[in-house]
């Protein structure tokens, strides 16, 4: 089958005191090469704003990510703490093992401990929010990454709209808008999955020969990959031979799973993701694997904006402070994966 692949690569180096914002990109225009990294950073504007960004002395800022288990929240978690301590700051930093009760916890402890800010990395809006409001009231500046919250000065995060209707554009095209695709969808409550989803769904209004096989599949945040992989096994199972031509999912760790139910048979299913986990490359550079798109994030990029816009708001630069900062994606298909891998170190 012939595929139609997303013609765009770019990576474009975000101010850490401002808003990336991104452009729309078109599947039918050739895409050019990715440049380095290093070529793409030296931007005089963005490394006078670097050396603009104010210090942190004598600030405690309070960390509560939902998790590390996967590769981009873990560089984020990372990240956003070498940063604020480049800047001076102190760092009081919590992971909750993707426990909502204990990242609702870890907020209310951080709250105790007075900071000058806490910032909240991914979590569900239904569990969290009470806990991000006793922020609020507390008089506790909130910043987020992948977030988005009334009581937030500020959220960094990707377009996810981008991103969602660029990963199903890519899937309904590959497919030749016809087929019948498997979804993961478990985590509704989690805003860059929910963005991605409700994507996917526009996109598909006007592709009516996709069909979404129900009951969709649920995922979870722990034994990921192997329970993806069960599920998948039992619905090639279930469903008669050639039923299934993709799988849709709004992060990549379902998906490994998928590939390895997937790429031991004679199933020709395609599989589409975001996050670009280090096994979701793995598998997209493999000519063999079922495994054919995903999109990564400047994860680097992403925690050093917030603690930047955390230094400026501090500082009383608010007008300074955009209430959402995006940071442009990486779209990675089989045919540049090799390079955007060699080029931007992942």
């Amino acid at each position: 089958m012939t595929r139609t692949r997303p013609h765009t690569l770019k990576l474009v180096a975000v101010a850490l005191a401002a808003t990336t914002l991104l452009t729309g990109c078109s599947l039918k225009e050739p895409r050019p090469q990715a440049a380095p990294v290093a070529a793409q950073s030296s931007n005089p504007q963005a490394e006078q704003q670097l050396e603009d960004v104010p210090s942190l002395e004598g600030k405690k800022v309070g960390i509560a990510a939902k998790d590390i288990l996967h590769d981009y929240s873990r560089v984020v978690y990372q990240q956003i703490q070498e940063r604020i301590k480049e800047l001076g700051g102190e760092v009081i930093a919590t992971q909750a093992e993707a426990k909502d009760e204990k990242h609702v916890s870890d907020v209310e402890n951080l709250i105790t401990q007075s900071p000058d800010a806490i910032v909240v990395i991914l979590g569900d809006a239904q569990t969290l929010t009470p806990a991000l409001a006793k922020v609020d009231a507390a008089g506790i500046p909130l910043f987020t990454i992948d977030f988005q919250s009334e009581y937030s000065k500020n959220n960094v995060t990707s377009d996810n709209w981008n991103v969602g209707t660029t990963l199903a554009r890519t899937m309904a095209e590959d497919l030749h808008g016809k087929g019948k695709i498997l979804v993961f969808n478990g985590f509704p409550g989690v805003t860059p999955c929910r963005i991605r989803y409700n994507s996917l769904n526009l996109v598909l209004e006007d592709y009516p020969n996709i069909e979404k096989i129900t009951p969709e599949l649920q995922d979870k945040y722990e034994g990921t990959i192997e329970d993806a992989k069960n599920q998948i096994q039992d619905q090639l199972r279930r469903l008669p031979e050639g039923e299934v031509d993709a799988i849709w999912s709004c992060w990549d760790m379902p998906l490994i799973g998928a590939a390895q139910a997937i790429d031991p048979t004679d199933n020709d299913i395609k599989l589409y993701g975001v996050d670009a986990e280090p096994g979701a490359l793995d598998l997209i550079a493999d000519p063999n694997s079922s495994y054919q798109f995903t999109v990564a994030q400047p994860t680097k990029q992403i925690a050093a904006t917030s603690a930047s816009n955390i230094a400026l708001f501090l500082d009383g630069q608010t007008d300074q402070v955009p209430s959402t900062s995006y940071a442009e994606p990486i779209f990675v298909d089989k045919d540049n994966v090799n390079q955007v891998r060699n080029d931007n170190g992942i």
